[in-house]
């Protein structure tokens, strides 16, 4: 299930998104990742929870993204649970892009696992291939 969080820089996003990951951290029955550009987050977040970098992974565009997340759930079936902060920063502003790989991570995923991404832009912004998926 793909959900995002929307807002233009500084509104509180990535306050949010730490503490649904807290929340998931204390309350899941399997594993929690955490993607970001870089490790920022480490320190907010619990020890539990899996950090992603995707500059040390050289991931720069939706489809390497994609990757990156079939790979990862491909690899431990235990995931439950997966945060994306700042996904504009991987893929860039193409929102077109960004609504046909959030599509086929909703498909990927399916109700098993539960991913949230950050989205730096107005929800009034997106097509709505993207925003569908707003939780705000």
């Amino acid at each position: 299930m793909v959900k995002i969080i929307t807002g233009n820089k500084g509104s509180g996003k990535t306050k949010i998104l730490i503490s649904m990951i807290k929340d998931a951290a204390a309350t899941t029955n399997g594993y929690v990742v955490c993607i970001d550009k870089n490790d920022k987050l480490r320190y907010d977040v619990g020890t539990s929870v899996r950090i992603v970098e995707t500059d040390a992974n050289r991931i720069y565009s939706f489809e390497s993204f994609y990757g990156l997340v079939a790979g990862l759930l491909a690899g431990n079936y235990d995931i439950k649970d997966i945060f994306v902060d700042s996904i504009l920063k991987v893929g860039g502003a193409d929102y077109e892009a960004l609504g046909a790989m959030l599509a086929k991570i909703d498909k990927l995923t399916g109700d098993e696992v539960n991913v949230v991404f950050t989205v730096s832009t107005d929800k009034t912004n997106l097509p709505e291939s993207v925003a569908k998926y707003a939780i705000n």
